[in-house]
């Protein structure tokens, strides 16, 4: 039987073939997917070689090694998350409270509601076996992330729209909602009887940072406690 018009010269050649430059990228893209079901010492180099369709090799063509690795998909998904959301901060023309809120929901919908929230646990389980890949994170995205967070609570308070607080660890309490909704969602989410409903959670949250939970009337007696 001839070979149809279509057919390869090369019985053996791959469907595609892909342009160099867009390998470390599929890498990325494959180890994100492994380290968010695995765990980092779960995974493996020739599994993220497997599942991007190229030879172990090829990874350490680009990357020396797992944590290098790791490192990059930080870099490349979390941290540029930070870097747009740095941006928008830098951009913004409306009230502190608006960006707050936005901050907040942004943040949700880029990391909390993803595969950057396994990342994160993933840091979390594993900090005390990979010392200087937790002290890595904690640099490039933790203290970052913290510090963009103070700028807009500053701006709020500079602006008379927020009341004066201690700003690093009011920054620890905004935030500390958001981990725990998106480490719940890795975990025991879908063992609940009552699911999570994340909008009427972050609704709350705004709610209770906003307004706190004591009624006008009772506020002159919580001074006192």
């Amino acid at each position: 039987m001839g070979k149809s018009p279509n057919s390869s010269s090369e019985p053996h050649a791959p469907r595609w073939r892909r342009r160099k430059e867009a390998r470390p990228a599929e890498l990325i893209a494959a180890a994100l997917d492994l380290f968010a079901e695995r765990g980092f010492a779960g995974t493996k180099l020739e599994d993220v070689a497997s599942r991007a369709g190229v030879t172990k090799g090829t990874v350490y063509l680009y990357f020396g090694s797992k944590e290098a690795l790791l490192e990059a998909v930080v870099r490349e998904t979390i941290v540029s998350e930070i870097e747009r959301a740095e941006r928008h901060v830098d951009e913004y023309t409306g009230s502190a409270r608006e960006l707050l809120v936005s901050y907040l929901r942004n943040w949700w919908h880029a990391v909390g509601e993803t595969k950057l929230a396994a990342i994160a646990k993933l840091m979390m389980a594993e900090s005390t076996s990979f010392p200087d890949l937790a002290a890595f994170y904690v640099g490039e995205v933790v203290q970052r992330g913290r510090r963009l967070l103070a700028r807009v609570l500053e701006r709020g308070i500079a602006s008379g729209e927020f009341r004066p607080v201690d700003v690093p660890q009011a920054v620890r309490v905004v935030l500390a909602p958001l981990l725990h909704a998106s480490m719940w969602r890795q975990s025991f989410f879908q063992c609940e009887q009552l699911p999570l409903d994340v909008e009427a959670y972050l609704r709350t949250h705004v709610d209770l940072l906003m307004h706190g939970i004591t009624a006008p009337s009772h506020e002159d007696d919580t001074d006192h406690a």
